[in-house]
């Protein structure tokens, strides 16, 4: 019997973190995003913070080794294509930067840049704790949203378009 409550007790507090997270507000919203500059994936180029600034932006933390990450990259192709589009930076996150540029070679590249955060420095700074997480960004460089786990339809529909619309106003 106490092995079942115990089993029981951990299901639900595993339960609970899984399905809570994407719902955790992030205490950078309404704050600049952190400061950064990281390489460009496969140069030497660096991009900072302060080059994303002037116009609204996502920026998308992922990795090849992220199942999330795959789901959501149809979607982003999508986004990177239609009238809707905004620039997306990707932020490639604790992986090889060979896997990274194969998997953009064989997938498709949905993002105007691609940063390599190969310690994880930045994306700490930005309070990630797994990808895919995608942060919007107004002209300012002023962190408006942030979503944990995988971008869809209808997420973009319900919850990022809104946003959006707003800081367009």
């Amino acid at each position: 019997m106490p092995l079942l409550i115990s089993l029981a007790f951990f299901f639900l507090l595993f339960k609970g973190l899984y399905q809570g997270q994407s719902n955790i507000p992030s205490p950078l919203i309404d704050k600049p995003m952190p400061a950064f500059n990281l390489p460009t994936l496969g140069t030497d180029q660096l991009i900072t913070d302060q080059d994303i600034i002037g116009q609204i932006s996502l920026i998308n933390i992922w990795a090849t080794w992220c199942p999330g990450c795959l789901e959501e990259h149809e979607f982003l192709l999508q986004l990177s294509n239609s009238p809707q589009a905004i620039p997306i930076v990707g932020i490639n996150w604790k992986d090889k930067t060979e896997l990274a540029q194969l998997w953009l070679e064989e997938s498709g590249n949905p993002y105007s840049e691609v940063l390599v955060d190969s310690v994880g420095k930045t994306a700490i700074d930005f309070g990630v704790y797994g990808a895919p997480e995608t942060f919007l960004i107004d002209e300012e460089g002023i962190i408006k949203y942030k979503h944990i786990g995988p971008l869809s339809t209808q997420i973009w529909n319900q919850e990022i378009l809104p946003v959006i619309h707003t800081m367009q106003q």
